[in-house]
């Protein structure tokens, strides 16, 4: 069976390339693979058959990249909600918009099965559980696209940290990635989250109010996203800190795990994961079952995409469940929330956070 699939918004995650990732002379002119209509493209069972934007230029520039029949290409959103009848259904549009997008195609004639949401889930915790919520209410799966969750060698480190005890009890965690918050190092906190498997518990934070996002992305709305970090302490009791301040140009993306069976440095950007266990009270190196090589972006980030489209295929046809879901996605957002929270307020944040720090936005691109 193939399913069909459509897209709302035809900026750089939906298939036309993002500054900082891709050459910038491709960007907008020609489709990206890292992309959702590339993992759309590079899955056996699911055709991308529709696409909406609200800009016309762009629209027409992603249709013809894309090869979209031009009948089939829609301005504005709800066009294309009232038109077509699709099984999945992807929003890559600005995360202030993501709320919006993803509550009106769940609930729409289009009767999508999957809503494949970019990263960050949305601006606030209330508008996040809302999109939840009402998922659940249309039995529509939430899949979202931290996509560091569809790639083998962090499902295989996943699996050995919580099936093969590979750390033991983690302790603590540091931690290290570029700004802006929302925009990039939402990617950082949804791993930390997935290789604990804990939620925060207690937070507090710093924000610098640099972004590069204006310069980069020839940003034209102001926004309130920007570098920070501070520390968490996790449901499980883990201490970590995070430090979201850095440029892109000399950032890495770091962990450092302490466990009480052993630790492991990992740095994504220059593709070394290294592994010690503890025997006798020292740390030995050793290789990491059944990985070869450490994870990269561009060899790992880049199929992401792909493995996304794969799995909700597979989710579609009921062999696996939702392995990012919304509600996982919100874990992320309430740190940078509490993040926020804390550095206006001057103390700390509980998570889950309380009724009116729910509605608290922080825009972003």
């Amino acid at each position: 069976m193939t399913y069909t699939a459509g897209i709302i918004g035809t900026g750089g995650i939906a298939g036309m390339g993002i500054l900082g990732m891709h050459d910038p002379e491709d960007i907008g002119r020609r489709k990206i693979e890292a992309s959702h209509a590339g993992g759309y493209d590079a899955a056996a069972d699911v055709e991308l058959v529709a696409v909406a934007d609200v800009d016309e230029a762009k629209l027409e520039q992603f249709g013809e990249a894309w090869e979209i029949p031009e009948d089939r290409r829609y301005v504005g959103h709800e066009s294309m909600l009232e038109a077509e009848d699709l099984d999945v259904v992807s929003v890559c549009t600005p995360s202030y918009l993501h709320h919006r997008h993803v509550v009106d195609a769940a609930r729409s004639a289009a009767d999508p099965s999957v809503v494949w949401c970019e990263k960050p889930i949305a601006s606030e915790v209330s508008a996040a559980a809302e999109m939840v919520d009402v998922c659940a209410e249309t039995d529509t799966e939430l899949v979202v696209n931290h996509s560091f969750r569809f790639t083998d060698k962090l499902q295989q480190l996943h699996e050995l940290i919580h099936e093969e005890n590979l750390l033991g009890e983690v302790q603590s965690v540091s931690s290290q990635f570029r700004m802006e918050l929302l925009r990039n190092s939402t990617h950082l906190l949804d791993t930390l989250v997935y290789l604990l498997d804990a939620r925060a518990e207690r937070v507090a934070g710093h924000i610098t109010g640099e972004n590069e996002a204006v310069d980069s992305l020839n940003a034209d709305r102001t926004v309130d996203d920007a570098g920070g970090g501070g520390y968490v302490v996790m449901d499980d009791g883990t201490f970590v800190t995070i430090d979201c301040t850095i440029p892109r140009d000399v950032s890495s993306m770091t962990f450092s795990f302490i466990g009480t069976e052993g630790k492991l440095y990992m740095n994504n950007d220059d593709g070394e994961w290294r592994y010690w266990r503890l025997e006798d009270g020292e740390h030995v190196e050793a290789p990491l079952p059944g990985i070869d090589d450490a994870w990269t972006w561009e060899d790992d980030y880049k199929g992401s995409f792909a493995n996304a489209a794969d799995h909700i295929v597979d989710v579609l046809d009921g062999r696996a469940e939702n392995g990012s879901t919304g509600h996982e996605a919100t874990r992320s957002l309430e740190i940078i929330i509490a993040f926020y929270l804390s550095h206006h307020s001057g103390g700390q944040i509980d998570i889950p956070l309380a009724r009116p720090l729910r509605d608290v936005c922080v825009t972003s691109w």
